[in-house]
């Protein structure tokens, strides 16, 4: 497998689970009970907020989206996420229905790809749905997930996340398979009733997360 394809898988993977597999620094607030606070985004409004390929600079392309399930996937050697299924893995065990995702790689190879997706619905539910499957994720710094017959091992790392929004968690994600190594960060904010999600390579999520986030919160 080649570091190309490796990142790939990687990025698959997270985007199959970005609300499941985002750990945290500690969210900076509790969520919001303000009655003032707007009411969900649809999907449509959502997907207008995506990054797109003018703000990633010259050189990245939008790539198709790959399919949400994956139902051969299986976690080993976690007991908090094996006991959520491997639905966990995957992401479609998250009852967020407001959602829109977009994924982006440079034209000449490499390593260099990004995802990013947005997901609405109470603040209460979307801190409650990636609060459940960060404790399962920090319980676990090492485990593997199972996906046909390829074992990805897998390891997390808590990193600091940027004062951006109303909470905020960001990890290391390490991938190792057939003797390749691959690093994919994962940072997540929620402003109000939206959660914003952007994984791939480090430096191009430092650099996608702020404007992510202000996409995010603008007027549709």
């Amino acid at each position: 497998m080649t570091v190309l394809s490796l990142s790939a898988l990687a990025v698959l993977a997270l985007e199959g689970c970005s609300i499941g597999s985002t750990s945290s620094t500690g969210p900076s607030s509790a969520a919001s009970k303000d009655a003032s606070v707007p009411a969900p985004l649809s999907s449509a409004q959502l997907a207008k907020r995506l990054l797109d390929e003018g703000d990633l600079g010259e050189g990245y392309d939008r790539t198709p989206q790959r399919p949400a399930a994956h139902d051969d996937v299986s976690v080993i050697g976690c007991p908090a996420l094996e006991k959520l299924g491997a639905d966990a893995a995957t992401g479609a065990g998250l009852d967020f229905s407001r959602k829109a995702r977009a994924s982006f790689a440079y034209v000449d190879g490499g390593d260099s790809e990004v995802s990013e997706e947005l997901y609405s619905d109470s603040a209460a539910k979307l801190s409650k749905g990636i609060g459940q499957i960060f404790d399962a994720m920090v319980s676990c710094p090492t485990y593997q997930v199972a996906s046909g017959s390829t074992v990805i091992d897998m390891g997390t790392q808590v990193t600091d996340a940027p004062d951006l929004g109303d909470e905020q968690w960001s990890q290391l994600l390490t991938y190792s398979v057939g003797g390749q190594r691959s690093v994919v960060k994962q940072t997540a904010v929620r402003v109000g009733t939206v959660l914003v999600i952007v994984s791939g390579s480090t430096g191009l999520v430092d650099a996608s997360l702020e404007k992510a986030v202000a996409k995010a919160q603008a007027a549709s």
